[in-house]
């Protein structure tokens, strides 16, 4: 089993910067896959990044360009570093994991953390 706590998360004013973390334990997490989704109320989880355990990363447009994934196998963490941050990007925040390939759809990830809140004020 593969246990992820999420960090970083809260206030921040738009355009301004946030970085979360994502620690890992349980399992050999350079084997792992890591992504970073949100959820906001009454909307569905949506994929935002994905690193793979080889290093590939793969953006939502919504995010590309303002977000930045990488992972750290030494720490056991992956971080998502979010810039130019605007009010439509406050959600809940959650870090995912599975098996060596990204894949964007939210069920394809048996492990999550959970959740970070992030508020952007205008």
């Amino acid at each position: 089993q593969l246990q992820l706590v999420e960090s970083g998360g809260g206030l921040a004013q738009a355009g301004g910067s946030l970085r979360l973390s994502c620690a890992a334990s349980g399992r050999t997490f350079s084997n792992f896959a890591m992504g970073w989704f949100r959820q906001s109320p009454g909307k569905e989880r949506e994929f935002l990044a994905g690193i793979s355990s080889g290093g590939v990363t793969d953006y939502a447009d919504s995010v590309k360009g303002r977000f930045t994934i990488s992972r750290e196998d030494a720490k056991n963490t992956v971080y998502l570093q979010m810039n130019s941050l605007r009010p439509e990007d406050t959600a809940v925040y959650y870090c995912a994991a599975r098996l060596y390939i990204v894949g964007r759809i939210t069920g394809g990830w048996p492990y999550w953390g959970q959740g970070t809140q992030v508020t952007v004020s205008s």
